[in-house]
């Protein structure tokens, strides 16, 4: 029925806490039943469960067409620097600064077990990622191709023909008529011996 849930999509990006400049990776995983959204600081792990319901309501309030949507918005709240986190003793609260607080998203502390798992996980997946960025190769923009890019303002090569001797430029010759020197302006000649007074 929906494709999405049996290949599940992760997003990832990085936060750092305008309050305490401190730095958390977050992360998000559409699983079936939901959405999970995961929070690390690289020792501790938070995460939370989303159901469908709760989803749903949040992109009738956010005016969001889908679950990637809203992921993208979180992400997008983490880039700009205004996303920020709140540390209890057993959870944490992720909050989007411009959204009213009832979209702040409430996280539990796993346990250091399951937090370990976690970022094991975590880890693999965006090694994965960067795997599949690299086999895919650079990113090129539409319309160029690789061979106008090479040849920028290489020389070009003859493959075939004669071979043209370009003649080294001697001092004085001129750059616009290579077979020409540059004439020299008069400086005039002092007829005036300085004896005739």
């Amino acid at each position: 029925m929906d494709q999405t849930v049996s290949q599940p999509k992760t997003v990832f990006c990085t936060l750092i806490d305008k309050n305490d400049r401190s730095k958390y990776v977050c992360f998000t995983q559409k699983r079936a039943g939901g959405l999970s959204i995961g929070l690390s600081n690289g020792e501790d792990v938070w995460k939370a469960d989303l159901s469908e319901e709760s989803l749903s309501q949040l992109k009738k309030r956010l005016l969001l067409k889908s679950t990637e949507d809203y992921a993208l918005k979180l992400k997008g709240a983490c880039r700009s620097g205004r996303a920020f986190v709140s540390l209890q003793e057993d959870g944490a609260v992720l909050h989007l600064d411009s959204e009213p607080a009832d979209l702040n998203v409430s996280l539990s502390k796993l346990a250091a077990l399951e937090g370990r798992t976690e970022l094991k996980e975590l880890l693999f997946k965006m090694a994965d990622i960067l795997t599949q960025l690299d086999a895919a190769g650079p990113v090129q923009s539409p319309g160029k191709s690789p061979q106008k890019k090479s040849m920028g303002f290489e020389p070009r090569k003859q493959t075939s023909g004669p071979t043209v001797t370009v003649r080294k430029r001697l001092p004085g010759d001129s750059i616009i008529n290579p077979g020409t020197r540059r004439k020299r302006a008069a400086t005039g000649v002092d007829f005036d011996d300085g004896d005739d007074a």
